[in-house]
């Protein structure tokens, strides 16, 4: 058993040698019936972001932050006086009912971290026999909302990749369905009990082998249950309130019919068709009815939602655009996030709403009043403007955004300002050289009537790109 590494409240790491040493760290941990600094009724979403200033208060560097131990270290560096920062809003933080909270700024941060203190039952009691959880609790947190599952093995198999977002949701009368993730339905029985070693969740299905099983609860989070057995069994199960379990084909037209779609991920055969779809959503009318809006036009096709043996399926046909064109099941559905595939391919689209946003509005308005031109653009720390020089942009209200050269020639391209964990502006030029190089859905840092300040930001959260537009007098 021994060496074993323990990881303390401050993210040291202790590596215990024999019973003795663990006994004595034991016995210089918090006691029974006393209560710990840290605040578990609230957490933040991850990832969240912080601007890092040098001595001028001027930006340098954003840092993305994808967990508490990253957030621990970030912060101990901070008091350190190694540098300043401040986080950027809006932040979702995440309540221990599962129930999440916007913050846009420091004042709602403190006063939403102060009101969430001491608002569950943090078990500071040290008892993990659990005395104080009971049966009615477990029961009433399962029935919340549905609950997605994003981790699973069986029997030391890790089977995530078939039961990935397959949904499950805990009903009255101990009846409990599960959504796969082409649409089946598999129904159920569930039932609970608190005992001294711990809570268990009892799961039944007639043709879901894998997930019948009396299951122990071995973690509970904001949002987050953890289950496991004996023989490499495991469950990790995430919240999510907006899911749609009981997938209807009118349903899935409603929300369809909502608002506009866009493409935010689109996998051909392995590779990333996206960028052909930045600044060009979808929007889809009754009657069949799909407009794809390219360069501030609507170019009009059709689709259907169909069934088949697999599930709910959408079929689009749009000329010229082959790569959407196809028959996509789909695997995931709730209010904003549609998710579908097809053989080796993928695709997901994000909902836009852009009249139920006011940054969004205010961003609009900001941009279609006026023409800009191309202040700074700055590429692996080189600030080279020079190629955009005399170029005119004029963003229109229909999504196109006119560019006029120094010749007084014109080219289109597309825009369109939406919020997806933050600002961002998606800019597509096509092949239209230098403007084809800003082909990107760029994050707004800065915005003012008179400029706007974007980033390119790295899969690791490094600064690439800048460009700053400014507003032509």
């Amino acid at each position: 058993m021994f060496p074993i590494t323990i990881v303390s409240s401050n993210y040291e790491e202790i590596v215990i040698e024999n019973r003795q040493a663990l006994q004595e760290l034991i016995q210089d941990c918090v006691g029974e019936n006393e209560e710990d600094d840290d605040i578990e009724c609230i957490d933040f979403q991850y990832p969240i972001a912080f601007s890092v200033y040098d001595t001028a208060f001027q930006v340098i560097d954003v840092k993305t932050i994808e967990n508490d131990r990253a957030l621990h270290y970030f912060l101990e560096r901070v008091r350190n006086s190694e540098f300043l920062a401040s986080i950027n809003f809006p932040v979702t933080m995440l309540l221990a009912d599962g129930s999440e909270i916007i913050v846009t700024n420091n004042e709602e941060l403190q006063t939403t971290i102060r009101e969430a203190k001491g608002a569950c039952d943090e078990d500071d009691d040290n008892d993990y026999h659990d005395n104080d959880f009971t049966k009615e609790r477990l029961d009433g947190l399962l029935m919340t909302c549905p609950w997605i599952v994003h981790e699973f093995e069986r029997n030391e198999d890790n089977l995530i990749e078939h039961y990935n977002e397959y949904a499950i949701q805990f009903k009255a009368e101990n009846i409990v369905k599960m959504r796969a993730r082409g649409g089946d339905m598999l129904t159920g029985t569930w039932t609970t009990r608190v005992t001294d070693n711990g809570a268990l969740i009892n799961l039944k299905f007639d043709n879901l082998a894998d997930f019948t099983l009396e299951w122990f609860v071995y973690d509970l989070g904001p949002g987050r249950i953890k289950l496991y057995q004996a023989g490499g069994n495991r469950i990790i199960l995430k919240k999510n309130c907006d899911v749609v379990i009981d997938v209807t084909k009118e349903r899935i037209e409603n929300y369809l019919q909502e608002c506009f779609w866009r493409v935010s991920r689109l996998n051909i055969n392995g590779s990333d068709n996206e960028n052909e779809y930045i600044g060009t959503p979808l929007k889809f009318f009754p009657n069949n009815v799909v407009k794809l809006r390219v360069n501030g036009e609507l170019v009009e096709g059709t689709y259907e939602i169909g069934i088949r043996n697999a599930g709910f399926i959408l079929q689009v046909n749009l000329e010229g655009r082959p790569n959407l064109n196809l028959e996509w099941l789909i695997t995931f559905l709730e209010s904003g996030l549609i998710k579908l595939e097809n053989a080796n391919n993928k695709m997901v689209l994000r909902r836009h709403c852009p009249d139920a946003d006011d940054d969004l509005k205010f961003i609009d308005n900001v941009l279609i009043n006026g023409e800009w031109e191309v202040a700074a653009y700055h590429n692996d720390g080189v600030n080279n403007p020079e190629k955009f020089y005399m170029y005119t942009l004029d963003f229109m209200e229909t999504g196109r955004v006119k560019v006029t050269d120094p010749n007084n020639g014109t080219f289109s391209g597309s825009w369109l300002a939406y919020r997806n964990e933050g600002l961002h502006l998606g800019l597509f030029f096509g092949s239209n050289a230098p403007f084809n190089d800003l082909n990107h859905r760029w994050r707004i840092k800065e915005i003012a009537q008179n400029r706007i300040e974007l980033k390119d930001y790295s899969s690791t959260g490094e600064i690439e790109r800048i460009l700053v537009l400014e507003k032509k007098i």
